[in-house]
């Protein structure tokens, strides 16, 4: 379990990132000095909203402030995120929130007119567990799925969970099991008590 200052330390981070690179962009009249590979990656869409707009629209849900969120498993195969299914969105990088990628999240709640969620990874971090937990990250293994078309089995993220916006979703992916879910949520409590 990670301790109290990693917990703030994690949080924290993202924010005086963010501040920092704003102050160097109010000096340099809007540059940063980063490459445009970078740039590149500032939340794609159809519309390519400015990174502002991503940074609304993706943000790390401060379970510290706000607890937990009342997960409920209710799929439901209408064209919209919903809690249970896995489904592809804008993930801002911890180093530098204004910069991130699409990949699967894990719809673990609704919490006003947002989704609350868990990153995902095919990669697997059982072999890498001690060096992932020294960085506060914490893996939860939740196998394959139809999410997937490779077939890899999967991980959920459970030490940062995500507030997108739904209008941030890019596509449904596939519906997790219950059972699965479930389990997801269990590690999730069992993380944060």
């Amino acid at each position: 379990m990670p301790s109290l200052l990693t917990r703030v330390l994690g949080l924290l981070g993202p924010v005086v990132t963010a501040a920092a690179d704003s102050l160097a962009a109010d000096k340099t009249g809007g540059r940063t000095g980063r490459s445009d590979r970078r740039a590149a990656s500032a939340c794609p869409s159809t519309a390519a909203p400015p990174a502002s707009d991503c940074l609304s629209r993706a943000t790390v849900w401060d379970v510290a402030r706000n607890g937990l969120p009342s997960f409920a498993y209710t799929p439901s195969p209408d064209g919209r995120a919903d809690p249970g299914e896995v489904v592809w969105a804008w993930v801002p990088y911890e180093e530098d929130p204004s910069q991130g990628k699409d990949r699967p999240v894990l719809v673990l709640a609704r919490s006003d007119a947002r989704l609350v969620v868990a990153q995902m990874t095919s990669r697997d971090h059982d072999a890498d567990a001690a060096q992932e937990a020294r960085w506060g990250r914490y893996w939860y293994d939740v196998g394959t799925g139809a999410w997937d078309r490779k077939g890899r089995p999967s991980e959920v993220r459970l030490d940062r969970l995500l507030s997108v916006d739904p209008a941030a979703v890019r596509r449904e992916g596939a519906t997790m099991e219950q059972a699965v879910f479930d389990g997801v949520v269990t590690a999730l409590k069992q993380h944060w008590s």
